[in-house]
């Protein structure tokens, strides 16, 4: 860890530092929140591997109710120390995809369920950075923890939207 990152880590609980930087993907210098959103997609996937479709619905909604109350709460307290909405806390992406790929779920074939998941990821990651259709307002006037966690809420909720009406019409 660099000097600057050791300053920068310094008195933070331990606890609020790895749920809120992903396990340390916050401080990947080049995009981390792109970063966290593709090891979202990632365990998503390696969940779509692994379980039964209903098994994996429910997965996910776990997941993503599991990671709006964890990130609410642990945002707060990272304010505290790194000011509002930081950029090394990136467990608001992981939410924002795993609310993103519930478009893919149930698909008929693996093919049609990864490519729709990622679909998802990259529409998510697009209308997060962009902010149109209120993502903005709510990023600027919904503080702390709500505030950082509901911007990407409805910037997935967009994705899904976009992705499920490519899935109909490509169907």
């Amino acid at each position: 860890m660099s000097d600057n990152n050791k300053k920068f880590v310094k008195g933070v609980p331990k606890l609020h530092l790895l749920l809120s930087t992903g396990f340390g993907i916050g401080f990947w210098p080049w995009g981390p929140g792109t970063l966290a959103g593709f090891v979202g997609l990632l365990i998503w996937a390696g969940l779509y591997f692994l379980l039964s479709p209903d098994a994996l619905a429910i997965a996910t909604a776990v997941l993503i109710v599991a990671s709006l109350f964890i990130g609410v709460w642990t945002d707060n307290v990272m304010e505290k120390y790194w000011g509002e909405d930081p950029r090394g806390v990136v467990i608001d992406e992981f939410f924002g995809t795993w609310i993103a790929v519930t478009a893919a779920l149930y698909c008929p074939t693996t093919e049609s369920t990864l490519a729709l998941a990622t679909l998802g990821f990259v529409l998510f990651r697009i209308i997060d950075i962009t902010k149109p259709l209120g993502c903005r307002w709510v990023d600027k006037n919904i503080h702390g923890g709500w505030g950082c966690m509901l911007d990407d809420a409805l910037a997935g909720f967009y994705a899904v939207i976009l992705t499920l009406l490519i899935r109909f019409i490509v169907n």
